[in-house]
């Protein structure tokens, strides 16, 4: 899956158009190199958002198409 429809999806970020623009400004790591919109995402990848001055590091926990936002905390864990 896609990392910016990952992070959508899983609720990290809440837009789809917000979370392409954090991977285009260099905001988004995975597996601690910075990463594209357009990277590929899979179960046990280590993903780093930097929110201003705090930064949020989660682990992939699973992958899902769709998800309602009650399960959407199961697909990740924070580190």
């Amino acid at each position: 899956m896609r990392l910016d429809k990952f992070l959508k999806i899983s609720r990290l970020i809440k837009r789809r158009t917000v979370a392409n623009e954090a991977c285009d400004a260099g905001r988004v790591l995975v597996n601690g190199t910075v990463a594209k919109a357009s990277v590929k995402v899979k179960p046990g990848d280590v993903i780093e958002i930097q929110f201003g001055t705090k930064t949020v590091k989660v682990e992939v926990l699973a992958i899902q198409d769709t998800t309602k936002k009650e399960e959407a905390k199961d697909l990740f864990r924070y580190l």
